[in-house]
């Protein structure tokens, strides 16, 4: 199978070219602003010279960075209104709590409560009040809101009151989006009614850039399906990322990890991504990036859907230095470094520059004038680099640390006493990783076991859901494997409850999906 694999970055766009395992070709281009330009040189540059032909790809991966940087910037964000379904209970703390004024005044902060949801035993809180709901929605129509997000008491545990809230508008307003944030986010109704929220904003802009990639596709002259890479290291039908948008926030780390893995034939280790702008340290088990614990922060908000737990800091082959009072960054010249490094002409002094002058790096064609306190900024670097990996352990073993993208060339042979392996086309991880993406099934779901379910049961039930959404999303049924599974006690509530979260992965069949 001949894949292209994408990945979108703040500074560079990368696109690789694999057949089965191996690697074919790979290129970079400056991103542009408009990305999709960006995207289409990479993938015209790795074609140059390759042994295969457009007409011979049977698959697209893409990682972008649309949608996360719409909410980080707080551009291109729908009118997005809430309708919780918990009253006469669940209001103690509103919705949109602890947002930042900024995101929520873009998104336009409006919300409804409403009678609805459930107890952890599955009782209802109050039926579902067809009449309220629906005056709740026009209340938010009235006031501007082009998209609802919908978020009910524990439906992760029963979805009766999100199901019929999503009937009846689906019925009776078709012209407004929906989102249901039992889709998205696991128990938690505060971090999963923000997940749904930001999926709601920024759906417009999605069936805005899905299409466009797919006549991108078109006009490259590729036949072939697309898919776009996932937080958790898989693959999402372009399809469905116009309806779950959110599902592609973490992309990038996640891809570089994945790619990491792969080209190293490593499959527990830490991973160190420096790009031009910043750096993402994480823990790859099984070939997989260590997933985050029940909430994660996106653009100061609290969320609960799948991330990868990366620490992050601004270090990138385009940093500004500032030698006289030692400082690095955080700015950056980004997807400028060709024009304004020094040895490559420019008039900046960046952290590639302090590289090439250590004698760490060989890049450009101008010679880099002497640098005050050299040393003391690569020691400076190092510290930098040193306390993301430190933060990223999670124990003392000697693991060792793949030091990939194309600013990785800062980094020294060893980090935190561990040693620094740099594997073969470590600068194209990112994007051999979107290639090699595989797809993926999530179930997470309270249940309460006893003499009618068994622990044992419970387990295997939902195993077997997690199976079903990964061939509905087209895994060959043959490759599955259990890549996580998860059962923990709620002994602060009466009953025997378990939450419990399972995750498969499979290989794509084009068979099914093309």
């Amino acid at each position: 199978m001949i894949r292209i694999g994408v990945d979108v970055g703040g500074t560079n766009t990368d696109a690789v070219i694999l057949n089965g395992t191996s690697f074919v070709a790979g290129a970079k281009s400056p991103t542009t602003p408009d990305i999709l330009s960006g995207v289409s040189k990479a993938i015209r540059a790795a074609f140059e010279g390759a042994p295969v032909g457009f007409d011979q790809v049977d698959a697209i991966m893409v990682g972008t960075t649309h949608f996360v940087n719409a909410i980080v910037q707080r551009k291109s964000l729908a009118t997005t209104g809430l309708v919780r379904l918990c009253l006469p209970s669940g209001t103690s703390v509103l919705p949109y709590a602890d947002w930042p004024d900024a995101l929520k005044n873009a998104m336009g902060g409006h919300y409804e409560l409403v009678p609805g949801g459930y107890e952890m035993n599955g009782d209802e809180i109050a039926g579902f009040d067809a009449d309220a709901t629906r005056t709740a929605v026009k209340r938010l129509i009235d006031k501007g809101c082009t998209e609802i997000a919908l978020s009910a008491v524990f439906s992760t545990m029963r979805a009766d009151h999100e199901e019929a809230a999503a009937e009846l508008i689906a019925s009776e307003f078709p012209h407004i989006g929906l989102t249901k944030s039992q889709d998205i986010g696991r128990i938690g109704l505060l971090e999963r009614e923000n997940a749904g929220l930001m999926n709601a904003a920024i759906r417009p802009l999605a069936r805005e850039v899905v299409p466009a990639f797919v006549q991108m596709r078109t006009d490259l002259g590729l036949d072939c399906p697309m898919y776009f890479t996932r937080n958790d290291g898989t693959i999402i039908a372009a399809e469905e990322v116009e309806r779950l948008p959110v599902l592609t926030f973490a992309c990038g780390p996640t891809n570089s990890m994945r790619g990491a893995a792969f080209l190293s034939g490593l499959d527990n280790a830490l991973v160190v991504d420096i790009g031009g702008t910043t750096s993402d340290v994480g823990e790859i088990r099984d070939g997989f990036p260590r997933l985050a614990g029940v909430t994660v922060t996106v653009a100061d908000v609290q969320t609960n859907f799948p991330m990868p737990d990366v620490v992050s800091f601004g270090l990138g082959g385009g940093t500004r230095i500032q030698p006289e009072s030692l400082g690095i960054g955080p700015d950056s010249v980004g997807h400028r470094l060709l024009q304004e490094g020094i040895v490559f002409g420019g008039n900046t002094l960046t952290a590639s520059d302090v590289a090439v002058a250590a004698g760490r790096a060989k890049m450009g064609s101008h010679p880099v004038p002497e640098i005050p306190n050299l040393d003391e900024i690569i020691a400076g670097m190092d510290r930098i680099i040193a306390d993301g990996v430190a933060r990223s352990r999670t124990n003392a073993e000697e693991t060792p640390v793949l030091a990939v993208g194309g600013g990785s060339v800062l980094m020294s042979g060893s980090v935190d006493g561990l040693k620094v392996i740099r594997p073969p086309h470590h600068d194209l991880a990112n994007a051999v990783g979107a290639a090699i993406a595989q797809v993926s099934g999530e179930v997470s779901k309270v249940v309460q076991t006893g003499d009618a379910l068994s622990r044992e049961e419970a387990l295997e039930q939902i195993t077997q859901e997690a199976k079903d959404v990964a061939i509905a999303r087209g895994a060959d049924p043959d490759s599955l494997t259990v890549l996580s599974i998860s059962d923990v006690p709620l002994a602060y509530l009466p009953g025997n409850n378990l939450s419990i979260s399972v995750t498969v992965v499979g290989d794509l069949n084009l068979g099914e999906t093309s």
